[in-house]
Formats: structure tokens, C-alpha cells, sequence
């Protein structure tokens, strides 16, 4: 089962009862759109015991277009990236374990 973002403001609003759906709802948009804004500009964002996004850069290259046999230039592109905190890393194995 996958998490949406209406999900993660449903369980905020749950969990802090100071705070309406909505309010829970422009929380996690405003962190979403600081995430975005800060990976666009081309700045790692790092939450601890989560994780840290990157944005990399692929240079450009030549591929090749199996079905036609011809060489086709694919051009340069930045790509996100994430890689989990190793306290992340630790509770999805030790929940696999326990499984």
C-alpha cells in the first residue's frame, strides 16, 4: 500500500489535534514545495533519520535505438536522487526480519 500526500496530512491532523485538515494538508504542501524549490536550485536536501535528495547531473551521451540500428544522441539531464539515512536503512531491515 502506497502513502499519498493526503495520507501524510490525514495522519498529521490526527496526531496533533491543534490543527485542522486543512492546516495539516497546507503543512505538508509547504514542505513539499521547500523540497522542490531547494532540489530545483540544485541544493541537497537532508532530513535526518530519513534521508538525503541530490540532484545529479548526466552528462550527454550517445545511445543506441536497437529497433532502427542508429546512434541517437540523449541529452545531458539532471536526475534526483534519494539515499536513505542508515537509521532508515535499520528499521526497514529489522521490520523484514521480524516478518
Amino acid at each position: 500500500m502506497s502513502m499519498i500526500k493526503a495520507d501524510l496530512a490525514n495522519l498529521i491532523w490526527q496526531k496533533h489535534g491543534n490543527l485542522s485538515q486543512h492546516e495539516a494538508l497546507l503543512a505538508v504542501n509547504a514542505i513539499w514545495n521547500n523540497l522542490k524549490k531547494k532540489l530545483m536550485q540544485g541544493e541537497d536536501v537532508q532530513i535526518n533519520g530519513f534521508g538525503r535528495f541530490a540532484v545529479c547531473r548526466h552528462a550527454a551521451k550517445v545511445g543506441r535505438n536497437i529497433n532502427k540500428g542508429i546512434s541517437v544522441q540523449i541529452p545531458a539531464r539532471k536526475v534526483v536522487v534519494f539515499k536513505p539515512s542508515r537509521q532508515l536503512k535499520e528499521l526497514v531491515n529489522k521490520q523484514i526480519s521480524t516478518e
